[in-house]
């Protein structure tokens, strides 16, 4: 009896869940479609709730063709932006592939200041760093040269964007320039034709200079990256067996990267303690101490830092000061005391959004919340306007030297 009964049941059931299935489908892509007692019982959240419903009102309606992804994409930058966080974004799918490609660009190979003001003052743009193996070095271009014209236009009374714009081009493609360069008490100008290429910006370089009779190692590192701590470890140890009697550690426009990055590189010059302490409202408070081995504290330590050190940069400026382990030369940091996280979505995009605040050794939080700029790091020995890139480099050297044994 039971079976018998149950069979008209069971047919029917069969015809009615396919049915039921795609309706739920498709009400669940136009929840606006659904009574107002379904819409409440079947959709929790309100407010998320008429976000779709504005998507799929503007992607129907709209006069123009629009994509629901793009109306997403513009959805989630704009919440973002409500937060009034200027180190918060959302990257789409194409911008986090491409953020976490290695940085690489078409040019000449060199990094020029990042301070407008230099092509007004200099009649042009100042090479600050000459990449090496790139075609600038093989041209035998230098940091403190300025480069006056591109293709016989002058440089003067232009931004530097724009100036630097003139310099870029396809690969394979020549550009001329015209460059000077201070010798003695006179300048220099010479023309310079060069094949442009694709970049790789090298994350970490470095070089020796005799400065009062010391062999001194300078190591620049670009952004904290992942496995950057290897490479500053690396050069530091090559300085170190080349017989130099200090380091300088230049960070100047290093916009910060990885905090573990920060403490690891910090760990190659503090032997011990604490490197930051970082707090955050949905991650557990963290001291993140000296990794251990690091080099011997008799080895004379100068940090060089501009207004574009900041983030990570400055996490390890600060972590070095505070332990009285190195001399800070150069210009006022940037002041960013809050560091970011990425955290991916489901449409292949990502939030890089502020998640924490992080302290010095000493308790310092060197500015940020996202809103203004902070207080930064003050160096001991200041560097004048921070224009003159070598000048700069030449402080720091300076001081260096006064310290070596």
């Amino acid at each position: 009896m039971r079976t018998r009964r149950g069979t008209p049941l069971v047919a029917a059931l069969a015809v009615a869940l396919p049915v039921l299935l795609v309706g739920g489908i498709w009400l669940g892509g136009h929840p606006e479609d659904l009574p107002a007692f379904a819409r409440n019982a079947f959709v929790s959240d309100h407010s998320t709730r008429v976000v779709d419903e504005a998507i799929n009102r503007l992607a129907s309606d709209y006069y123009r063709p629009v994509t629901k992804g793009h109306l997403a994409d513009a959805s989630i930058a704009g919440v973002i932006a409500s937060l009034g966080d200027r180190f918060s974004h959302y990257l789409t799918p194409l911008e986090f592939r491409e953020f976490n490609q290695p940085p690489s660009f078409t040019g000449i190979g060199v990094q020029v200041n990042s301070d407008s003001r230099a092509v007004h003052l200099r009649r042009g743009l100042l090479i600050a760093r000459v990449f090496d193996s790139s075609p600038a070095a093989r041209a035998s271009l230098q940091a403190g040269d300025v480069i006056v014209t591109v293709n016989g236009r002058r440089l003067a009374g232009l931004s530097a964007d724009a100036a630097a714009a003139l310099i870029k081009g396809p690969p394979g493609t020549d550009v001329e320039l015209g460059v000077t360069r201070d010798q003695g008490h006179h300048t220099v100008t010479r023309a310079v034709r060069i094949t442009r290429a694709t970049i790789s910006e090298p994350v970490v370089t470095s070089l020796t200079r005799v400065v009062r009779g010391h062999k001194l190692g300078v190591v620049a590192l670009a952004t904290f990256s992942p496995g950057a701590h290897g490479e500053v470890r690396e050069a530091v140890e090559r300085e170190l067996r080349e017989g130099v009697r200090g380091i300088v550690l230049d960070l100047r426009a290093n916009g910060g990267g990885l905090v573990e990055e920060a403490r690891l590189v910090a760990s190659i010059f503090i032997p011990k303690g604490t490197i930051v302490t970082t707090r955050g409202r949905a991650q557990p408070n963290q001291t993140l101490n000296a990794a251990g081995g690091a080099i011997s504290t008799s080895i004379p330590l100068v940090v060089l830092v501009d207004g574009n050190t900041a983030s990570a940069s400055e996490i390890v400026t600060a972590a070095l000061q505070d332990h009285r382990r190195a001399t800070v030369v150069g210009t006022h940091t940037f002041g960013k005391g809050v560091f970011q996280e990425e955290e991916p979505l489901s449409n292949g995009g990502a939030l890089d959004i502020t998640v924490g605040e992080y302290f010095t050794p000493d308790g310092r939080n060197l500015g940020g919340g996202g809103v203004k700029q902070g207080a930064g790091i003050t160096p001991e020995v200041p560097v004048a306007s921070g224009l003159d890139t070598p000048h700069g480099l030449a402080v720091a050297l300076g001081a260096l030297a006064a310290k070596a044994r």
